[in-house]
């Protein structure tokens, strides 16, 4: 019986730490397949995460070339809006310098004719007389001019009022080339004529008229230089700025027009000349 029991006993003994061993193999077990599987799964993420990195690089590759062209399409859209604005201001500007000379032209145009037309009432009526304008008869209402002689050159047989009426009709047919011959033919026989500045401003217009802006800014002048307290000079100043704006001498127009408005403030020159002076800043 004492045998059995110790038998038993040191089976007990023997038999007590292979249950705790093979607990711990299988937990061990355990763990190493617990680990496999969050290595997998770390691989599977890693993958993941390597594809979403070569996406996002593909698609900012992308996104930075579409604007890349769409700024490149903005800049090359700027520039030609850029462009048009600047051809149609600098047309706009052309316009505008043409519609002051038109207006100019015009304004003197219509004084003009206004001129002749108030002349040729007040023109009395000439009959044939052996005596009068040289020996030579003239039709009613007609100039008298010796055989052989072109219209306005200097005829001292003709009388202030008929020369300055022949010079008139000239500048308003358009022949300007006659009218300037008629204008410096009656500054030279009447030098001391109330006339005279007028007629050298006519002289400035006719060459500014017939597209020669040089020699009408050297006429003006010859009108401030000679006749510097007759009334045709703040018109011989605004239209020297008027030639000079034709010669691109922006800085010599800009001068004769202040000085018109300056000294002559209360002239109709004065008022143009504001006009033009607007004008100019405009861009």
């Amino acid at each position: 019986m004492t045998h059995r029991i110790l038998a038993g006993l040191v089976a007990l003994a023997m038999l007590a730490p292979a249950a705790p061993a093979r607990a711990a193999n299988k937990e061990h077990q355990q763990l190493m397949a617990d680990l496999r599987m969050l290595q997998e799964q770390s691989q599977i993420l890693q993958n993941m995460l390597a594809s979403l990195t070569d996406l996002l690089k593909t698609m900012s590759a992308h996104i930075e070339q579409r604007l890349d062209q769409q700024n490149t399409t903005l800049v090359k859209g700027f520039a030609d809006q850029k462009v048009i604005l600047d051809s149609l201001s600098n047309e706009t500007r052309v316009l505008r310098e043409k519609l002051d000379d038109n207006n100019m032209r015009i304004g003197s145009v219509t004084q003009e004719l206004e001129a002749l037309r108030h002349a040729v009432q007040q023109r009395p009526t000439v009959t044939s007389d052996p005596d009068a304008a040289g020996g030579l008869p003239s039709a009613a209402g007609g100039s008298s001019l010796p055989p052989g002689s072109a219209q306005g050159a200097p005829l001292v047989a003709l009388s202030p009022q008929k020369m300055q009426d022949a010079a008139q009709a000239d500048y308003a047919a358009g022949q300007f080339d006659l009218a300037i011959e008629g204008f410096q033919a009656y500054i030279k026989n009447f030098p001391k004529a109330d006339w005279a500045d007028n007629a050298q401003l006519y002289i400035c217009r006719s060459y500014f008229l017939d597209g020669k802006p040089d020699k009408a800014a050297e006429a003006c002048d010859a009108v401030i230089r000679n006749y510097p307290t007759g009334d045709a000079v703040p018109d011989a100043l605004y239209q020297k700025g008027v030639a000079l704006r034709g010669l691109k001498d922006v800085e010599g127009a800009r001068m004769a027009w202040e000085t018109v408005i300056k000294n002559y403030k209360n002239s109709a020159a004065a008022s143009l000349a504001q006009q033009a002076l607007t004008g100019l800043r405009r861009p």
